[in-house]
């Protein structure tokens, strides 16, 4: 009928086809319109003040609620997910005081390289495949974490599971580990059905967090949350949260870890994505020798490489002081003379706290 969108369910079927392939391990498709609690709750969200230091979150909050409020000609999404179970379990290490534990994400090379690159492998078939079968002229953008877009709400939306009461993803699959990308096209692309499933009762995320980030379920207290604390924030940690802090060095997987549904989730097969050994149990001791050369050296091509060798020797410290450790005390003294304030403040405390824990 005239005016009425052309039925590509043969094209989404290609576009799923060859998105595994590419070694995607969710894909769905949704329409480029979120509804208007997104927006809300993103507003909610920043009125509250959990954003903390991350004011880039205030900017563009229309277009941080709205696909079309970014790119205008969008009609539908197609959002993907890439597997980063990890073999083992990521909270091991905590287990080991003289070593450091580092987020699952972060321990081999920085993820935005290995699915962007799939997503623009995929975009070029889905020009390509709309021109092949239908004779339609269309467009795409592809994203992955650098634009305002909420990734979350559309990947429950095309139907790669829900929202969790720690406010990740989460997918019957697999489970809360999944990263996240979108292909925003001009073509019009039939819904996915939503996944189902849910947390029900479950509240192990909320118990799990070693701060208390959540004030109530589905809602985040950044400015408490760990993996805020040693990646964006960038002055000294408040110390009444230093003590909770353990010995996580950059971010933070306890809510993600102990999702039940992880239990479905099958090991990464990304070689890219399975962990450098080196960075599984670090230990403190050489990591508080780094300078920045070494910083930049021992870290290069990791996401840790971003945050610079002085917020993480102030993470570094924090952890040692949390170890209860007499053997780090003298790596924790080498540091008080620091040319960087924070650093020097972090090592003063990590002493004074190893004080505390060896009386």
């Amino acid at each position: 009928m005239t005016g009425q969108p052309p039925d590509n369910t043969r094209l989404a079927a290609r576009i799923r086809d060859k998105a595994f392939a590419l070694g995607f391990d969710a894909i769905g498709f949704c329409p480029a319109a979120l509804g208007p609690e997104v927006g809300q709750r993103l507003r909610d969200f920043l009125d509250n003040g959990y954003h903390g230091e991350m004011g880039w979150l205030a900017d563009r909050v229309e277009q941080r609620s709205q696909p079309t409020g970014l790119w205008p000609q969008a009609r539908s999404i197609i959002a993907l997910g890439v597997s980063y179970a990890p073999q083992g379990d990521p909270l091991a290490t905590l287990q080991r005081p003289d070593c450091g534990n580092i987020s699952v994400y972060a321990r081999n090379r920085d993820y935005h390289d290995l699915v962007k690159g799939m997503l623009k492998h995929l975009a070029q078939f889905v020009v390509q495949a709309g021109r092949q079968q239908a004779g339609q002229t269309h467009d795409v953008k592809v994203f992955v974490d650098t634009a305002p877009v909420a990734e979350k709400p559309l990947a429950a939306q095309a139907g790669l599971g829900w929202q969790g009461k720690h406010t990740n993803l989460v997918s019957r699959q697999q489970g809360s580990w999944l990263f996240l990308g979108e292909i925003y096209t001009t073509l019009d692309l039939p819904p996915s059905p939503p996944s189902g499933g849910g947390c029900g009762s479950c509240t192990r995320c909320l118990q799990a967090c070693p701060t208390d980030a959540f004030p109530s379920p589905y809602k985040l207290d950044a400015r408490r949350c760990v993996a805020y604390l040693t990646i964006e924030h960038a002055g000294p940690i408040p110390e009444p949260l230093r003590p909770l802090i353990g010995t996580r060095i950059y971010g933070c997987d306890d809510c993600l870890a102990v999702c039940p549904w992880n239990r479905f989730a099958r090991a990464s097969t990304h070689t890219k994505l399975h962990p450098r050994e080196e960075l599984i149990a670090p230990q403190l001791a050489m990591l508080s020798q780094l300078d920045d050369a070494a910083f930049r050296t021992f870290f290069s091509g990791s996401p840790i490489k971003r945050i610079g060798r002085n917020r993480f020797m102030r993470n570094v410290l924090i952890a040692i002081g949390n170890s209860g450790l007499p053997e780090l005390r003298p790596h924790a003294a080498a540091l008080l003379t620091d040319p960087d304030p924070i650093v020097a403040e972090a090592a003063h405390w990590a002493l004074h706290r190893l004080g505390e824990l060896l009386e």
